[in-house]
């Protein structure tokens, strides 16, 4: 390697002083931290947002244009049913009832709970079957529990437990297993269509979304058109998902917040580590200078000095990420309403920031290093 021994004297200057090269590591290390661990936090608040979505599974999803989230539906006339269901390019179309209902528990005490109320004919969207059945939804008073992290908020019910809602009775008849946890805190029932609408109290417009199957993916625009014309809206899955993202994005104090804290984590491991590098660079001044006079040519020493900081960034962002998942994990294993889950896009936001915390380290240094003459330092 042509470079390779002017990078192993830097890879030994940097090491060799523990002190300076602990603090820089500590440094990065603690702003990767804080930076995944807020973005961590943010999508994981995201990914439940958009958790109807997810495991309902339809491909389109029509709705009031007024919607933001999947938890505020607007419920829609009954005979835009049978208008979606006769357009160009639709396979199919199913109405959806969501709802939040009181229920109360066979100990007596009242519980918010979250009704989902799937088509009588097809059960368009249903659960995965942990135990019981899905076709015992069709007997009277059935109701399918969904076991996620505020299973426990209905008393762990099992298969024959009683509840009451709106006076009348319910059965738990299943338990299911979904995708994603909700984001409100609320336990999740299934039902059916009809059920639903018949024990929660509601308007006289009883849908809230209709999902949609397109023929071909080459129906969406038109049926997106369609539905226009008619004064709602039709997105996708995606679509609908990035509609919830924007809207906690930029219209709740969420992704404000997150941002903020985000950038303070950034400024915080830049402040730390810039200023550890500049006086590490100080304090070997000489030994630059030294390896000027025996030959070193400035080309070599910028290489030098961008290897070091390259390999401290990328170290401490190494360990930062560890920290950050070790966290996730032992607190996913003891708080199941923890949120914060890792992806892509924050670890990729995360190794930019550090590539800018290593490229203004390494300008710093660059600039002071290139000044040094051999005959000042001989000098002093």
């Amino acid at each position: 390697m042509k470079y390779g021994g002017i990078m192993r004297i830097g890879f030994k200057l940097l090491v060799n002083d523990k002190g300076k090269f602990s603090a820089l590591l500590i440094g990065i290390t603690f702003a990767v931290f804080l930076m995944l661990q807020m973005t961590a936090m943010f999508a994981g608040i995201l990914d439940r947002a958009y958790s109807t979505v997810t495991n309902i599974g339809a491909a389109m999803w029509v709705m009031d244009p007024a919607v933001n989230t999947a938890s505020s539906a607007i419920p829609m006339p009954a005979y835009l049913l049978d208008a979606v269901r006769s357009m160009d390019g639709v396979s199919f179309a199913v109405p959806l009832y969501m709802g939040g209902a009181l229920v109360k528990l066979e100990d007596g005490t009242f519980q918010s709970v979250y009704v989902v109320g799937l088509d009588d004919a097809s059960l368009f969207g249903r659960p995965e079957m942990e135990q019981g059945n899905i076709l015992d939804i069709y007997n009277d008073n059935t109701f399918i529990a969904v076991d996620d992290a505020e299973f426990s908020k209905l008393k762990n019910p099992r298969i024959g437990t009683s509840f009451e809602l709106n006076d009348h009775r319910g059965t738990i008849v299943g338990i299911a297993r979904v995708a994603s946890n909700g984001l409100n805190g609320i336990p999740t029932l299934y039902t059916t269509y009809n059920r639903a609408i018949q024990y929660v109290p509601s308007t006289r417009f009883t849908a809230s979304y209709l999902l949609v199957q397109p023929k071909s993916p080459a129906d969406v625009a038109g049926i997106e058109r369609q539905v226009a014309a008619l004064g709602y809206a039709a997105f996708t899955a995606d679509e609908f998902k990035k509609r919830i993202t924007d809207y906690y994005t930029y219209k709740t104090g969420i992704g404000t917040n997150i941002l903020l804290m985000t950038v303070i984590s950034f400024i915080v491991g830049l402040s730390i580590s810039g200023q550890t590098f500049y006086t590490f660079i100080l304090e070997n001044l000489e030994k630059f200078g030294a390896l000027k006079a025996i030959g070193a040519k400035g080309r070599e020493l910028v290489y030098m000095i961008l290897f070091m900081a390259t390999f401290t960034a990328l170290t401490g962002f190494g360990l930062g990420v560890g920290l950050v998942t070790l966290m996730i994990t032992i607190a996913r294993s003891r708080l199941p309403n923890y949120a914060a889950m890792i992806t892509f896009w924050n670890l990729g936001l995360a190794f930019g920031m550090v590539l800018i915390i290593a490229a203004i380290s390494s300008y710093v240094g660059v600039r002071k290093v290139l000044k040094v003459e051999p005959f000042d330092i001989f000098r002093g």
